[in-house]
């Protein structure tokens, strides 16, 4: 059954799906690992997070397949080309073609006035715009949405809490480590953008990114369920991600998995 069909059966079903994987702009432009964001299907409410390049491409070609006009929301973290790039598309997709006035943009706001990524044209299209501030939180059909801090990062960035009736998932995008991160970040799954292996090997214009230390300290203290590292970077993927995470699950006591393009996680 396509999940689309599964969705309008009724029946509810909880699954996050890793659209890309990838980080940092070689593995990007390269196309090393898919840069197409990551889908929430939760409570019957579908969210896409930071729609990058190929997120149309991955979404239709996904098995199952993934229904853009079936979509509730998109949310930009901020507007970095591989974060942002596929996002007036996926807007066209949502509202189909623009024939219908649905869907919900989340942004901040220098993604839409200061140097705006969203087209004008399209914003009509869409029933709602919340522009994200830290500490706000928003409902999306069953489930609510949080932006606990903003991040430091080189424009403006915010990590997400999704919360609904079966639990919470929290997920810090690109941001250098600061304390206030574990608290801000507590819940039953924690997903981490993790750019950087060796920070100290590593070019200064990467520096506002996790690394795998800081990984280290986030899952440790916070100690979700589970933890699910994406958005690798070169030195990521040349150290296998998978042998990462699975030394931080023997050092943290969490189990701890490092996503797959394409990969479905069941919550």
């Amino acid at each position: 059954m396509r999940l689309i069909d599964y969705i309008r059966s009724g029946a509810l079903m909880n699954e996050i799906k890793f659209l890309g994987t990838a980080g940092a702009r070689h593995v990007v432009t390269r196309q090393l690992r898919s840069s197409g964001g990551i889908w929430y299907t939760l409570e019957g409410t579908q969210l896409l997070v930071d729609p990058g390049p190929g997120t149309l491409v991955k979404a239709l070609s996904s098995r199952p397949k993934l229904d853009p006009p079936g979509l509730n929301g998109i949310l930009l973290s901020h507007r970095h080309i591989d974060h942002c790039s596929d996002v007036n598309i996926m807007i066209e997709a949502m509202t189909s073609g623009g024939t219908k006035v649905r869907g919900t943009l989340l942004a901040p706001n220098d993604a839409l006035e200061s140097d705006p990524v969203v087209f004008r044209y399209l914003r009509g299209h869409l029933e709602a715009i919340d522009v994200i501030r830290e500490g706000a939180e928003f409902p999306l059909g069953k489930i609510t949405i949080g932006f606990p801090i903003r991040h430091r990062h080189s424009v403006e960035t915010f990590g997400y809490r999704i919360r609904w009736n079966g639990g919470t998932v929290c997920h810090i995008v690109d941001t250098r480590f600061f304390p206030e991160l574990i608290d801000a970040y507590t819940g039953d799954l924690l997903i981490l953008n993790v750019v950087l292996h060796d920070p100290e090997n590593e070019k200064v214009a990467f520096i506002d990114h996790l690394n795998i230390n800081d990984a280290r300290r986030l899952i440790g203290e916070i100690k979700p369920s589970t933890a699910i590292l994406t958005h690798f970077g070169m030195s990521m993927l040349r150290a296998k991600p998978w042998e990462l995470a699975a030394r931080l699950q023997e050092e943290t006591g969490v189990p701890v998995i490092a996503a797959r393009d394409g990969m479905a996680f069941t919550l």
